[in-house]
């Protein structure tokens, strides 16, 4: 099936997560994450532009419900700690970075839609780094697709999905796109 996003046709292979599933996911995702750190108590919540803000305040709100507290929130702009963004971008898109809290000594959760080469976490770790030290850094993806360039793994993983080298995993969010899913993409097709 093909689908038109921003001018461009993608060849859609499979639905991996419907609105439901992706629900359920992060629901489960907000229990692992309060089982493995007994709580709140220390624990920060840090979402990486663009999707993993939304996966974020998405998974603040569930914790909330769950907890009945709210752990420090902040928002992780990484374009300029980028390694590529010389060689990708022209003219960097950066947005800001909102982390108004001190992360020195807390139980941060790092956290992103897709978990592919591992070079833009690697990109949220420094940046995180030169904000402070905190306790651990423990990084939460809604889709791990494989194909890791540096050692670099999930803590908490929603899925996941096998991919090959000419497939692409698309995540849409109601905050941007108007839908919750996730796609399987063929990128060799396009």
């Amino acid at each position: 099936m093909l689908v038109k996003e921003d001018f461009l046709y993608m060849n859609i292979k499979a639905k991996i997560i419907d609105q439901e599933g992706m629900n359920r996911t992060l629901t489960r995702l907000a229990h692992e994450i309060l089982e493995r750190n007994k709580g709140t108590k220390n624990l920060a919540l840090i979402g990486m532009r663009t999707r993993g803000e939304f996966i974020s305040r998405r998974l603040l709100e569930k914790i909330k419900e769950i907890d009945q507290t709210e752990p420090p929130y902040g928002v992780l702009d990484v374009t300029l700690y980028r390694d590529d963004f010389r060689k990708r971008l022209k003219q960097p898109q950066v947005s800001v970075t909102n982390i108004t809290f001190d992360i020195n000594e807390k139980d941060v959760i790092l956290i992103d839609d897709v978990l592919y080469t591992g070079r833009t976490v690697r990109s949220a770790l420094d940046a995180l780094m030169d904000l402070g030290r905190p306790n651990t850094i423990q990084l939460c993806v809604l889709v791990d697709r494989g194909h890791r360039e540096l050692p670099i793994r999930g803590d908490f993983i929603g899925k996941s999905i096998p991919t090959s080298i000419n497939e692409e995993v698309k995540v849409k969010m109601k905050e941007v796109d108007d839908e919750d899913a996730v796609y399987l993409i063929d990128i060799s097709k396009e």
